[in-house]
C-alpha cells in the first residue's frame, strides 16, 4: 500500500523563528514535507517513517494518509 506522510522538523521551524539556522538540517524543514512510503498499513507506514525521521530529532509526523 501507499502512504503519503506530513511531515516538518519542530527544532528548525522554533530556529526560523528566531531568525536563526539548525545546525544539521536546512529552514525547508520548518514547512511540511510531503513524502511517499509502501508500508503492509497505516502503523507500519509510521513505524518507517520514524526510524527516518525521528521524533528524538525533532520531526514531527503531522498526518499520514492512504493514497
Amino acid at each position: 500500500m501507499l502512504f503519503e506522510a506530513m511531515i516538518y522538523n519542530r527544532d528548525v521551524r522554533n530556529l526560523v523563528a528566531k531568525k536563526q539556522r539548525h545546525d544539521m538540517y536546512t529552514n525547508d524543514w520548518a514547512d511540511l514535507h510531503y513524502i511517499e512510503v509502501e508500508a503492509r498499513d497505516l502503523n507500519d507506514a509510521r513505524r518507517i517513517m520514524e526510524r527516518k525521521y525521528p521524533p528524538s530529532r525533532g520531526f514531527v509526523i503531522e498526518q499520514i494518509i492512504e493514497l
